[in-house]
Order: C-alpha cells, then sequence, then structure tokens
C-alpha cells in the first residue's frame, strides 16, 4: 500500500531530509536498510480526540508526535531503488547505517508497508522489550499526552507492531516492498503446483472408478485361494527335501572333514616332531662342522708353521761358547784353561758327521760322494778316496795323531766339494752370484781360513779356532739346505741315523 500523495509531499516538505534520530530497521530478507518517515505529516489525518491530547516533543533535533500507530510508513533506502527485481545482495556491513543530520531528504517514490489499525494493540504492551522506557496503559489513552521526552518508547512501539505482523503473516517483519513481491510470487508459484498435483490426483481417481473389476464369488476366491495354497505347500515340499538333501550331503562333508582333520593333526604332529628332530641334528650337525673347521683351521696353521720348518734346522743347532764352537750344545775343541772332555768332542764330531751326511745324502746319485762319512754317534768314521777308513774320535796322542788329523782333513775336503755342488745348483736355477751360497772361511786342504785343523804339532787355540770356523761354514752349507730344499727323508734312514748317533 501507498500512502496519498498528499502525505508523501507533506513529509517532504516538512522535512527537508531524513532525521537521523528516526528509528531504523533491515529488511528480514534482503537486509537492506528501511527508514521511518513521514510521522509528523500524517498526525492531520488523526481522530480530534488524540489531536487535542497530543504533546509534540523535540527528541535530537525530530519532530514525532502521535498518539496511536495506525498509520505508520517503512521507506526503503536509497540503495533499495535500484533493485526494482529480485532480491537484493545483502549490504557490505551488517549494522544499521545512519544518515548525516543534513543529507536531504529523498522523494517518496519509494514502496511502503502500512501497518493495520489492529496495531494499536501495542499500547498495552511493555516498551521494555526494546529497551526503551515503560509505557503504561493511562499514559497511552487518547487524552493523555505522549511522553515526548523518551525517544526509545517510539522504538519499542514500532518493534511491537513488526512482532504483531509476524505473528499475524508468519513472514518475518519488516518487508521491504521487493521481497513482499518475490514472496508472493514464490507462494503463487506453489499454490500452482500444488492445484496442478491435486488437479492429477483427481483425474487418477476418476480414471480408477471409470475401471470395472471381474469380482469372484466367494466359492472361487476359496478354490483359486485353496490352488494357490497348494501351489505354495508344494513349493515349501520341495524346499524341505532339497534342505534335507544338503543337509545330508553337508553332514557327510562334516564327517569327511572332520577324518581329514584327524588325518591333518596326525601329520602336523609328526612334522612338528620330525622337525624337532631334525633341527637338533642340523644344531648337532652345525656343532661338529665348526669344530671340525676349527680343528682343519688349527691344523692348518700347524702345518704352515712345519712347511717353514726344517727338521735339520731344529736337529742340528750350530752356535759357539767364547772361542770354543757348539753344536747341540756339545763344545768341538779345547783350550789351555778350558779342559774339554774327549767325549764331549767326539759327541759333537758324531753330530757334524751325521749332518754332512745327511745333506749329501739327500742330492745322491746327482752329488758324487766320493768321500765316505760314517756316522756312527760318538765314533764316527771316514773313508777317503782310496777307500782307507780313518777314525774321526779321540783320545790320541798329540805326537801320534796321524789318523786322527787325516780324518779331519777328509771331512774338511767333503764338506768343500757338497759346497761346490751347491755353487753350481744356483747357477743352473738361475740364482744370482750375490744370493748363491758363498762359505765365509775358505778351505785350502787342511786349513780353515788361516788356521790348519790338525792337532799335532798344533796350538790348542788355533785347533779350536779351526774347529769353530768348520762349524761356521757348515751351518753356511745348512741354511742353503733348508732354502733349497724341502727335506723329508726316506722313513727309516732318519731313526737309523739317530740311533746310531745315540749309540
Amino acid at each position: 500500500m501507498k500512502p496519498p500523495a498528499s502525505s508523501a509531499a507533506a513529509a517532504g516538505d516538512k522535512g527537508g531530509g531524513v532525521d537521523p534520530s528516526l528509528p531504523r530497521f533491515k529488511c528480514q530478507e534482503c537486509q537492506r536498510a528501511l527508514v521511518v518517515v513521514g510521522v509528523e505529516s500524517f498526525t492531520d489525518k488523526l481522530p480530534a480526540h488524540a489531536v487535542s491530547g497530543m504533546n509534540v516533543s523535540s527528541v535530537q533535533g525530530s519532530v514525532m508526535g502521535a498518539s496511536r500507530m495506525d498509520n505508520s510508513y517503512v521507506v526503503l533506502s536509497k540503495q533499495n531503488r535500484s533493485h526494482s527485481h529480485g532480491i537484493p545482495p545483502r549490504p557490505p556491513s551488517a549494522g544499521i547505517p545512519r544518515a548525516e543530520p543534513n543529507q536531504p531528504t529523498r522523494a517518496m517514490e519509494g514502496s511502503y508497508i502500512v501497518l493495520p489499525p489492529a496495531a494499536a494493540s501495542i499500547y498495552k504492551t511493555s516498551a521494555s522489550e526494546g529497551g526503551g522506557a515503560q509505557l503504561s496503559p493511562t499514559s497511552m489513552n487518547p487524552g493523555s499526552p505522549l511522553p515526548g521526552n523518551n525517544f526509545h518508547s517510539s522504538v519499542t512501539v514500532l518493534k511491537r507492531a513488526f512482532e504483531i505482523a509476524t505473528s499475524q503473516t508468519q513472514i518475518e517483519q519488516p518487508l521491504c516492498l521487493d521481497c513482499m513481491r518475490l514472496l508472493s510470487d514464490k507462494m503463487e508459484k506453489e499454490i500452482e503446483d500444488v492445484n496442478t498435483d491435486n488437479k492429477a490426483y483427481e483425474a487418477c481417481l476418476q480414471r480408477l472408478e471409470q475401471e470395472t473389476y471381474n469380482i469372484l464369488s466367494e466359492t472361487d476366491f476359496q478354490k483359486e485361494r485353496q490352488k494357490v495354497i497348494e501351489e505354495e505347500e508344494k513349493k515349501l515340499k520341495a524346499a524341505i527335501e532339497e534342505a534335507e538333501k544338503q543337509y545330508s550331503e553337508i553332514c557327510s562333508e562334516m564327517k569327511c572333514l572332520e577324518t581329514k582333520s584327524k588325518q591333518f593333526e596326525e601329520l602336523e604332529e609328526r612334522y612338528c616332531h620330525d622337525l624337532n628332530s631334525f633341527q637338533f641334528q642340523w644344531t648337532s650337525h652345525q656343532e661338529e662342522r665348526d669344530a671340525v673347521l676349527a680343528k682343519i683351521e688349527v691344523s692348518q696353521v700347524h702345518l704352515e708353521l712345519l712347511k717353514r720348518t726344517n727338521v735339520l734346522n731344529d736337529a742340528f743347532y750350530i752356535s759357539h761358547d767364547g772361542v770354543i764352537g757348539t753344536i747341540n750344545n756339545f763344545r768341538l775343541g779345547r783350550l789351555p784353561n778350558v779342559q774339554v772332555e774327549w767325549d764331549e768332542i767326539n759327541a759333537a764330531w758324531g753330530q757334524a758327521a751325521l749332518l754332512l751326511h745327511t745333506m749329501a745324502q739327500y742330492f745322491f746319485p746327482k752329488f758324487e760322494y766320493r768321500i765316505k762319512i760314517h756316522p756312527m754317534g760318538s765314533y764316527p768314521k771316514v773313508t777317503d778316496i782310496n777307500q782307507n777308513t780313518y777314525e774321526l774320535f779321540g783320545p790320541v796322542n798329540l805326537f801320534w795323531s796321524t789318523r786322527f788329523d787325516k780324518a779331519m782333513t777328509w771331512f774338511l775336503t767333503c764338506l768343500q766339494e757338497f759346497a761346490d755342488f751347491a755353487v753350481s745348483l744356483d747357477k743352473e736355477n738361475n740364482v744370482p752370484p750375490d744370493k748363491s751360497l758363498k762359505l765365509p772361511y775358505k778351505i785350502e786342504g787342511d786349513k780353515v781360513g788361516s788356521y790348519t785343523i790338525f792337532l799335532s804339532f798344533n796350538k790348542l787355540d788355533n785347533w779350536t779356532k779351526a774347529l769353530k770356523y768348520m762349524l761356521c761354514n757348515l751351518k753356511w752349507v745348512l741354511y742353503w739346505f733348508i732354502g733349497n730344499t724341502s727335506f723329508a727323508p726316506p722313513s727309516g734312514s732318519l731313526h737309523l741315523y739317530f740311533l746310531r748317533f745315540t749309540m
């Protein structure tokens, strides 16, 4: 509804602008601001008894006088006029915009919502719901003056009016005219849809009523029912028979599965037993294998040690005791102040003879063993190239010791021949000359170095030094023999040699 043009003009002329102190509301649909204007211009149309009792008061620069809210207006703000169709977007701020005091009043060509006369009942309610002052029923009588100095009472009254409108229309108030139109169109569309559905339902109902049905008699119905029951009974019996058949098959399968389960349990138990036995045997085998591998490793280490060890090096230890040379701790020689027994000297000669004979026999027949040495323990002998045998042991007379001297001389000759054979063998094996065998003391006949090995008509010191040099040359020959051979005497021969030595 729109107010008369004279009222709108009067509101525009008298106001000259929108009073910022007037109450403002938002449309509950589009949230656009609504401004209440034209209150004072409508007071001329009130009844005479209402006008006579009206008290016009000024509230914050605006004039708002009325004893009743029968004719109030809600005007859309300026931004709402630009949208004539559809619901405009929500304003950017949720708060209620306030107009400046000097803002000019817009034209009244906007939309209005006029409250019905039933809104007069708001005078019977409390104004405290809107946060305003309390209005008693006596103060709202037609003949009583309106408290003009309380602006919040007007806000409370208008808010109560919107609540009454909301309760009567079941639509949230206030509502702008555009939103009201959209809502009305929507409700009309829903009404049309409902009417269309009703017409469709009525057409279906008429079509059903026009159709004819063949209604059976009670006897035929009972017959048909009996047939259906019999058919269902047959189906149920067949289903029961099929179920019993399946049950019997399942029972037989269950028995078979139980038998197989028992067999499986027995097999599993046997498997676990065999597995435990196998694991025990496997663990024992691993322990035995580890023990054997450890023994093999120890044996290999011992074998490598034995390979690097020569029995002659351990069996014949050549050293010296001061000036006197020793072999296996037997002293060979004597001094004026050191009287060595002939038994010890003979034992030393027996060891030296056994060592030279062993090395010579190893290379036989490649080595021409012309001078025969007979190791016989402490009583060795030497046979020369003329098959003459000489004793290589004492005691001997210093003046009649020619046989002992010849035996020692032939021993030196045999040692020199074996050294010459070793040098020739190095040449065959392409051994460099600096690494070939070279005796530290030269042997010439009966002399070793510059000392003769004769005992007769010789000093004991010189004879002892000659014997020491001879043992030194024998030790060098032994080192060459160890480095160039892997000595392994025939079984029994070495035993025979040691047996002879111990005799």
